[in-house]
């Protein structure tokens, strides 16, 4: 019988697809600058980088910072905006209402910088099986990126029985693109049901409307688990 796979959430502290790949025998831990939200013991608090040579199975980046990297953001990087991004340093927050817009504009290119390095190492980490979620990114952020980076694969929660609607890019490098497992009928644009469905589109400005918009649903996270750690199972096994 094979072992059990060794896989690596990175950028995950709600434990949403630790659990689901947990819950079949899997030896899976999540990793974030964040502590876990269900306080696991397989959850690891700190940079992912420094955990990328451990020898994974299999390495799902659920939720890296893409907002430098995305389409939506790439506005911020002709001119920044009037209050600091979450990711600055306390530093910087404090600086933020008498910093001049060049020196704003400069510290959003770093955190575009940092964002594509974080992105890179994981792309390029030595797994065999490599999954990153983000969004369609902007230009500035392509040129930054590993050549070899594909086209991302795009899914939606309501193909695995989520009623929501939330494009989710994945980058795949030796996996398959995930099959629906419960596809669903959207609803019509200006109904109830389908302002119900943009939910993490319309959440309401908030400290944590960062955490509700980087959530993975569960049905998508079963869907990784069944179909990617079968996949890598077959290929171990081969």
């Amino acid at each position: 019988m094979t072992a059990p796979l060794r896989v690596l959430i990175a950028c995950e502290f709600s434990g949403v697809v630790r659990r689901a790949f947990t819950a079949r025998g899997h030896d899976a831990w999540s990793c974030d600058l964040l502590p876990a939200e269900d306080r696991s013991n397989r959850h690891i608090t700190g940079d992912v980088r420094d955990h990328l040579h451990d020898g994974w199975d299999l390495l799902i980046v659920a939720h890296p910072p893409c907002t430098r990297l995305c389409n939506s953001g790439v506005r911020w990087l002709r001119e920044p905006p009037k209050n600091p991004p979450r990711e600055s340093t306390a530093d910087e927050r404090a600086a933020w209402p008498t910093m001049s817009r060049e020196d704003r504009l400069a510290v959003m290119w770093r955190h575009l910088d940092e964002g594509a390095s974080l992105f890179s190492a994981c792309w390029t980490a030595p797994t065999p099986r490599v999954a990153i979620e983000n969004p369609v990114m902007n230009p500035h952020a392509r040129a930054r990126l590993p050549r070899d980076l594909p086209k991302p694969y795009v899914v939606q929660p309501w193909w695995f029985g989520e009623p929501a609607f939330k494009a989710t890019g994945l980058y795949l490098r030796g996996m398959p693109p995930l099959a629906a497992t419960d596809r669903l009928k959207p609803p019509k644009p200006g109904t109830n049901e389908h302002k119900a469905w943009s939910k993490v589109h319309r959440a309401s400005p908030s400290p944590d409307r960062w955490r509700i918009r980087s959530r993975t649903f569960e049905g998508m996270a079963d869907a990784m688990a069944d179909q990617w750690g079968e996949y890598a199972m077959q290929e171990i096994a081969a």
